[in-house]
């Protein structure tokens, strides 16, 4: 079964179908690149996939290892280039408020910084990730 099933609509929008859930989104091209920004752009999407993966992973093994993550968010920024048009840099800054030993935090970062997505983007792609322990 195809993961994904993909629309184009006319203004430079998609309409993407989780195919197992059914669940969709929208994406729009952005200001920048002749769309209006009403929605996530493809690169914001594979800019966010990374804080999503990274936090995703973090509650895997927390929850596989009973641990309590705490209160976990992120804000980021994603850099473009042109020439060609590509993400240059994504930096995410993880806000997290948690009771955890410093091994384990350690160990949850070692993990959110080798998340999937991480090991998927391209190497030129720089990637800044700021934990801040609250």
């Amino acid at each position: 079964m195809a993961t994904s099933s993909i629309k184009y609509i006319h203004p430079l929008r998609t309409n993407a179908t989780h195919n197992r859930s059914g669940n969709s989104l929208i994406t729009d091209a952005p200001v920048d690149n002749n769309g209006q920004g009403a929605y996530f752009s493809p690169t914001d999407l594979a800019a966010t996939s990374l804080a999503s993966c990274m936090l995703t992973v973090m509650g895997i093994y927390a929850d596989q290892n009973k641990l309590d993550l705490g209160e976990i968010s992120c804000d980021l920024e994603k850099m473009m280039e042109s020439n060609p048009r590509r993400i240059s840099k994504i930096t995410i800054d993880v806000k997290w408020k948690n009771d955890l030993s410093n091994v384990d935090i350690q160990k949850l970062k070692n993990i959110a910084l080798n998340c999937p997505v991480a090991k998927s983007l391209h190497p030129d792609i720089e990637q800044v990730i700021n934990f801040n322990l609250l």
